[in-house]
């Protein structure tokens, strides 16, 4: 097979993070039309989001290990097919709890299956750009809310909440189950480049190794520091903003442009980490990250907010994806699924924290400032512990 065909495997990745990210997360857009037509509470149907979230780290986890045993190809067939059913199913539920079972838990477990098998095989396939290709399949998840969510929006004033779902499930069928056709391992190395292939490949850890190891403590508390630090002002952005006297429309745009922004961070982060080394970049965006969070606190005009939307934007969407490079710098290939599992699943309990907290401190103060401020303190306890990022595995494996 030519290794120009991983390139499809980028596109593929690129759609599967794009329809079931966008799925999951176009919820919020389906919120106010099902209160208003099942008199279900607004923290009810909110609730599956939370389970959403939850769910999905887990099934990362477990659909991690699955890719390292059998591939990629199954992983996402399954979640492909358990996706647009559990749109369906979600579409005809006449009860609360039903929903929060269809939608939170059988969305969250199906869209967990694309995200982590997707970067793993992407970086199985990519010797050089290793972090722009798993930037461009992460690019999928900025470019959701610019196109499922106006498209569920279109669908539910043409005709309701219902059917807007069934359609995106079996939309989701149709986009995914081809795409899941076209994913296929990297070409087997040549027999004399066996040998050295595995050595490049393996640092020798076995799972339960790499889940106690220095390098797996640091990489995964900064995943989940970066993800608590910025969930929090991303979640509550809009509620902030018009706090400060911005109109809900314009304020809305503010989180429309820092999912735009997240696009081309994620191809300037990826560059540059291919050329300067991921964990410089990675350090240095974290802490651009905690600063602009920070800086938040000081604006009141639109014009501020749409600038600080842009850094923001791109920091966070130009990070994420740098993880998944080192996590296969530090453990190699052969368990890189498992791995990276894990540490996704604890960068989602930290996405779940930030909302969380933020609705929390606002209750009790009426404010959003704390939210900042603790959210720029945590995003510093995450660049600390990225200074932390132990040596390379390989490198001491390597004879002198």
């Amino acid at each position: 097979m030519s290794l120009s065909y991983r390139w499809v495997i980028v596109a593929a990745g690129a759609l599967m993070t794009c329809v079931a990210l966008g799925a999951m997360f176009s919820l919020a857009i389906f919120l106010e039309p099902m209160t208003l037509d099942t008199d279900w509470s607004r923290a009810g149907i909110s609730s599956a989001m939370t389970l959403n979230f939850l769910v999905m780290g887990l099934g990362g986890f477990a659909w991690g290990a699955i890719y390292d045993r059998y591939g990629a190809r199954i992983v996402v067939t399954i979640g492909a097919v358990l996706l647009g059913l559990a749109l369906v199913l979600a579409s005809r539920t006449g009860s609360l709890l039903v929903f929060q079972i269809t939608y939170g838990v059988l969305v969250g477990l199906a869209a967990s299956a694309f995200f982590a098998p997707m970067i793993a095989l992407t970086t199985a396939w990519f010797d050089k750009n290793r972090s722009l290709a798993v930037s461009l399949v992460s690019a999928g998840m900025g470019v959701a809310p610019m196109t499922i969510s106006p498209f569920a929006r279109w669908l539910i004033s043409a005709y309701d909440w219902r059917t807007a779902m069934f359609v995106i499930g079996v939309a989701a069928w149709a986009l995914l189950v081809p795409a899941a056709l076209l994913v296929r391992q990297p070409p087997k190395p040549a027999a004399d480049d066996a040998t050295s292939d595995l050595a490049a490949n393996d640092t020798g850890m076995s799972v339960r190794q790499a889940l106690r190891s220095p390098q797996f403590i640091v990489l995964a508390l900064t995943f989940f520091a970066c993800c608590a630090a910025h969930s929090g002002p991303i979640f509550h952005m809009v509620s902030y903003a018009m706090l400060c006297g911005i109109a809900p429309m314009a304020a809305v745009s503010i989180y429309s442009i820092e999912g735009l922004a997240g696009l081309g961070g994620r191809l300037l982060y990826g560059v540059l980490a291919d050329r300067l080394g991921v964990k410089p970049v990675l350090i240095t965006g974290l802490a651009i990250q905690s600063v602009v969070i920070a800086a938040y606190l000081a604006v009141s005009e639109l014009g501020q907010f749409y600038t600080l939307a842009v850094i923001f934007g791109a920091t966070y969407g130009g990070v994420m994806p740098l993880y998944a490079v080192l996590a296969r710098e530090y453990f190699g290939q052969r368990i890189l699924g498992t791995v990276f599992g894990a540490v996704t699943m604890l960068s989602s309990i930290g996405m779940a924290f930030g909302p969380l907290a933020g609705g929390m401190v606002f209750d009790a103060y009426a404010s959003y400032s704390w939210l900042f401020i603790g959210s720029a303190l945590v995003g510093l306890g995450a660049v600390a512990v990225a200074i932390a990022f132990p040596r390379l595995p390989r490198s001491e494996l390597q004879p002198a």
